[in-house]
């Protein structure tokens, strides 16, 4: 019986000797972790485009200013230009009575030759006569077909049917107003323009006259821009000469112009004739 036992324990203890030899000498398996698939974010969605208008650009010596134009100060600080005198002048006329009138005679400071301003037409020498009412009597333009001695305009020579377009002044402040359309020298488009000159504002009324035709929607209170159509070249009131009459006067003092009559816009108890060189700009 004692034998038997301690047998048995023997044969346990061996096989299990032999089990944890048989091991020993083997690599374990690494172990395997099984995940999931791998989650990722999506994309962010880009931001949806922002439209913004693009502001009309500035006109010429104003810089952006929110919804606004600011007009640049002059190289010398000022914001200005000199004013232009008036001189006392005369002529006979072709009844061969003196008469005496005031005018406005160019600047010493702005240019002699007509080719250096930007008119309402495209032009080349096309200026067939210049202003002269500062020259004296003997220079001053006069002619059998012509009703008047001496020319307070330039007149300039284009093709019938050329568009005519707005200058703005040397100067100006806002947009210019129509103040009148009608007859006067032949189909005549007349507007309002506010200038600085001298340490104040001052207006000026511009002719347009000889028209063909005045364009469409041009009218009375009606505000027009440097650039905006005007009118058509023609030779109403001069069918001897196909061109285009533009003349500049210097409103008086305590006048309103949008109250003149078409015959009182170039009195002058009303306005000055001046010469166009001293408010057209330059090149």
């Amino acid at each position: 019986m004692g034998s038997s036992r301690l047998t048995v324990t023997l044969t346990v203890g061996l096989a299990v000797l032999a089990w944890m030899s048989l091991g020993a000498g083997r690599p374990r398996a690494a172990l395997r972790v099984t995940t999931g698939p791998k989650i990722t974010s999506p994309p962010a969605s880009p931001p949806p485009p922002v439209h913004t208008e693009t502001p009309a650009p500035c006109p010429p010596d104003t810089l952006p200013d929110g919804d606004a134009c600011v007009r640049l100060p002059d190289d010398d600080g000022t914001d200005d230009t000199p004013e232009a005198l008036t001189a006392t002048s005369s002529h006979q006329d072709k009844g061969g009575r003196w008469s005496v009138y005031e005018q406005v005679p160019r600047r010493p400071d702005r240019p002699a030759e007509y080719d250096a301003y930007r008119y309402p037409v495209s032009c080349e020498e096309c200026v067939v006569s210049g202003y002269d009412l500062d020259l004296p009597d003997a220079l001053q333009r006069r002619g059998r077909r012509l009703r008047h001695v001496g020319h307070g305009a330039v007149d300039l020579l284009q093709k019938r049917g050329t568009a005519v377009t707005l200058v703005a002044l040397e100067k100006q402040r806002g947009d210019a107003e129509v103040l009148f359309v009608g007859s006067l020298f032949g189909t005549t488009v007349a507007t309002r323009h506010t200038v600085r000159e001298g340490g104040q504002l001052r207006d000026y009324v511009v002719l347009f006259g000889h028209l063909e035709a005045a364009a469409a929607g041009v009218q009375p209170g009606v505000h027009v821009k440097d650039g905006d159509l005007i009118g058509y070249v023609g030779d109403s009131g001069s069918p001897s000469l196909v061109h285009l009459h533009l003349e500049a006067r210097r409103v008086r003092d305590g006048v309103d112009p949008a109250k003149l009559t078409p015959s009182a816009l170039v009195d002058g108890a009303s306005t000055i004739a001046c010469d166009p060189r001293n408010v057209l700009p330059l090149k």
